[in-house]
């Protein structure tokens, strides 16, 4: 008993750091350079997960990598960064919970993997949630933010579908790790091209980088992934649903952002519609947003992974 809650404990570290992703990225780190800052959280994270699994790809798993490090990794991480940017935390981290309903639909566009009824009531559920946080935060929300949070939850359900395809002969923390470096690999030219020389890192900078890297990805995935061979996936999923709870709870005591009543709802709606939309089998999901090696639930993932 005493095991189990030590692994609920740090398996509840990693949703609750990608939660705070959201507010760290929007508050300390540079608006205008999203391919380096997608970059420098990509890269660094993926060796050090490298060097954790000690396994390289092979076979199919090379040209797998690089696919699924563009969709995952290098994408998404680009489109997530400027979706922080761009909305307030709370709504950045409330629209991005709906990610697993958006990989629920997109695997049942384009795999034929039909939901039952419970998941599309979870997921038209979640999107209402959504729109009423939308329409509850005034003249916040900004259109290229609301398209990169749209955009991001697209691509990572593209990614998630392929992913659940080829989940065989990998270890998810190895298969993440792969694209996490496939990923950092493909932006740094881009982000030179685009952006220049990296961004001037002063102490803060410095520190919140240290954080979205280290903290929020590297760590973060690998307290997911022990999370899920010593728990049951049910109770990871629960778990996952800290994500968006610590976007809005940070967002509003440390940015000021108001959450009235119909934010608050519009919150509510979203989790109630993740859990309704919570595959019942013991298929196992690793986090979305990021890295997707298994079925859609949650990050997540599995269990719920909004975005992070």
């Amino acid at each position: 008993m005493e095991g189990n809650l030590r692994w609920v404990l740090l398996t509840a570290l990693a949703p609750l750091a990608w939660g705070a992703n959201y507010y760290v990225t929007r508050a300390w780190l540079p608006p205008d350079r999203p391919l380096w800052g997608a970059a420098l959280r990509a890269l660094p994270a993926g060796l050090l997960l490298l060097a954790l699994a000690r396994r390289r790809p092979h076979g199919p798993w090379w040209w797998r990598s690089a696919l699924l490090g563009t969709l995952n990794t290098a994408v998404f991480f680009v489109l997530l960064y400027l979706a922080s940017q761009q909305l307030p935390t709370s709504t950045a981290a409330t629209v991005m919970a709906a990610s697993p309903l958006a990989m629920l639909l997109t695997a049942w566009a384009l795999a034929g993997q039909r939901p039952r009824r419970a998941h599309l009531a979870g997921a038209f559920v979640g999107l209402g949630g959504v729109a009423l946080m939308l329409l509850g935060s005034g003249g916040t929300v900004t259109a290229t933010g609301l398209a990169s949070s749209t955009a991001a939850m697209l691509v990572s359900s593209v990614g998630y579908v392929l992913a659940a395809r080829w989940r065989e002969g990998a270890d998810p923390l190895a298969a993440t790790s792969w694209q996490l470096t496939a990923g950092g690999l493909l932006l740094l030219p881009l982000a030179a091209a685009a952006e220049g020389p990296p961004p001037a890192m002063d102490a803060r900078v410095l520190l919140a980088f240290g954080y979205v890297t280290v903290v929020a990805t590297a760590l973060a995935f690998a307290l997911w992934f022990a999370g899920l061979r010593h728990l049951p996936a049910g109770t990871v999923g629960l778990l996952g649903l800290l994500n968006p709870l610590a976007g809005v709870l940070l967002g509003t005591a440390l940015a000021g952002e108001d959450l009235g009543a119909r934010q608050g709802a519009g919150l509510v709606l979203v989790l109630a519609g993740v859990l309704l939309g919570r595959p019942r089998d013991r298929t196992r999901t690793p986090p979305p947003g990021a890295v997707r090696a298994r079925s859609p639930q949650p990050d997540a993932p599995g269990p719920v992974r909004s975005g992070g």
